[in-house]
């Protein structure tokens, strides 16, 4: 079998090759049929050539499009419509070689949906050589707790990590392969709701865009409890996504729906969920990569609990923030970036990391100085063992609750269990707004 590759200056051709397998392996480009069919390309443009013995696939790395992360170029395989049938399998693999001049950090991903994480597999290719890449579907985290469901896999990216001018990437025999016995799903673990466009409505979790922002600005994620009625008043807990990031630490797009904290704090019932992006000024759209305009994106989170209280019933006085990795540092450096923003929150809640630690500008001093807005309110941690999160506040002479969740991985799946620390989160959470309830009708 043989592939044609063409290289122009400036510009990557990476050939997807596929056999058409009649054995027991599972094709998953058989429903390929054009390029029109592929789902998100990042920075590529993409050809489909099907034969009768063999698919080719070519995509090309162009120029980033505004607001995407030039670092990553990427082809998304999408599941077909009821998606493939990989609950007895053990293994996504594809043979990956390069072909070009110079080293290449090559990624192969299987994704899942329904906030399950994603399973990959990585390595730095020396020119001419040639790796199969295999993506093991029963991977666990360190505690075992399973990093996705098989049976909800939404689609296979083939990602490349700064890619030089004249790189030729071959990938050969996209397949689920092996047999595994059938995969059982824990007990009490919740499936968050996928991003959908249109109506907000209850137990949905939709694309929102603010009033006064254009059609192709930012947008946040809106999720409606399912007890939610119009004319009621519900709690709102706000999230900020974690950095965009790919590796053997964690898959994290950077981008609002990667959020699952929210849901795993209330069970889909009680409180309106609101996902917020990173923004900035000059530019249009979610920032990935960093804070973008710190100001610009404490504005954009004061307008949007602004509106949702205002069109969707949020209680104004029970209004709590939480975030990961990036999102957890946000609590302090976005969350408590002025008195205004400040007085948004009944209570706070960091996970893997917090303000103070250095990133991005989010010093010791800094932290501190924010930290004197928390004006008593609690702090919860879960994954925050080391001293600058106390060190901030026993600063301003505050106090906060710090759990350990035992899964050992950077990721947020320990909220959608029912370990023992996601238990305390929820108990914590609850007694927050409720008490913030009974202090508002104790007259």
């Amino acid at each position: 079998m043989s592939a044609r590759m063409i290289v122009v200056q400036g510009v990557l051709w990476v050939a997807l090759i596929v056999s058409v397998s009649r054995g027991e392996p599972t094709d998953l480009l058989a429903h390929v049929r054009a390029t029109d069919d592929l789902g998100e390309l990042r920075g590529v443009q993409a050809e489909l050539n099907r034969q009768e013995s063999e698919t080719f696939l070519r995509f090309m790395i162009s120029l980033p499009e505004p607001n995407q992360n030039p670092i990553w170029g990427w082809c998304t395989v999408p599941a077909p419509e009821g998606g493939w049938d990989l609950a007895r399998r053990k293994t996504v693999e594809a043979e990956i070689a390069n072909r070009g001049q110079k080293p290449l950090t090559t990624m192969l991903w299987v994704v899942a949906s329904h906030g399950w994480g994603a399973v990959g597999d990585f390595a730095t290719l020396e020119p001419g050589e040639l790796r199969r890449f295999a993506c093991d579907l029963r991977k666990t985290y360190p505690d075992g707790t399973p990093r996705l469901d098989p049976g909800q896999v939404k689609q296979v990216q083939v990602m490349l990590q700064r890619p030089d001018a004249g790189a030729v990437v071959e990938v050969r025999n996209l397949l689920a392969t092996g047999e595994a016995p059938e995969w059982v799903r824990p007990e009490g673990r919740l499936d968050v709701p996928d991003m959908e466009t249109g109506t907000p409505a209850a137990g949905r979790r939709v694309q929102y865009r603010l009033h006064e922002d254009k059609p192709n600005g930012a947008y946040c994620l809106l999720y409606l409890p399912e007890d939610w009625v119009a004319g009621g008043k519900f709690p709102v807990i706000v999230e900020y996504p974690g950095n965009i990031a790919y590796g053997p630490l964690c898959y994290s797009t950077g981008r609002p729906e990667q959020c699952v904290i929210n849901y795993g704090m209330m069970k889909g019932r009680g409180s309106i969920w609101l996902s917020l992006p990173f923004v900035k000024r000059d530019r249009e759209g979610v920032v990935e990569n960093g804070w973008g305009d710190a100001d610009a994106t404490a504005d954009y989170a004061m307008r949007a609990v602004e509106e949702i209280c205002r069109e969707f019933g949020g209680d104004k006085e029970n209004v709590v923030l939480t975030g990961f990795s990036r999102g957890a540092i946000a609590c302090g450096y976005i969350g408590l970036r002025n008195d205004r923003i400040a007085r948004l929150w009944k209570g706070f809640h960091a996970c893997q990391h917090y303000d103070g630690s250095g990133w991005g500008g989010s010093t010791m001093e800094g932290a501190i100085e924010r930290a004197k807005r928390l004006a008593g309110r609690p702090v919860f941690h879960t994954d925050n063992p080391g001293e600058n999160p106390r060190k901030v506040l026993a600063a301003v002479g505050a106090s906060g609750t710090f759990v350990r969740s035992g899964l050992g991985f950077h990721s947020c799946a320990m909220f959608l269990d029912n370990r023992p620390s996601t238990q305390q989160l929820r108990e914590w959470y609850a007694n927050l707004v409720r008490s913030a309830r009974l202090e508002e009708h104790k007259d």
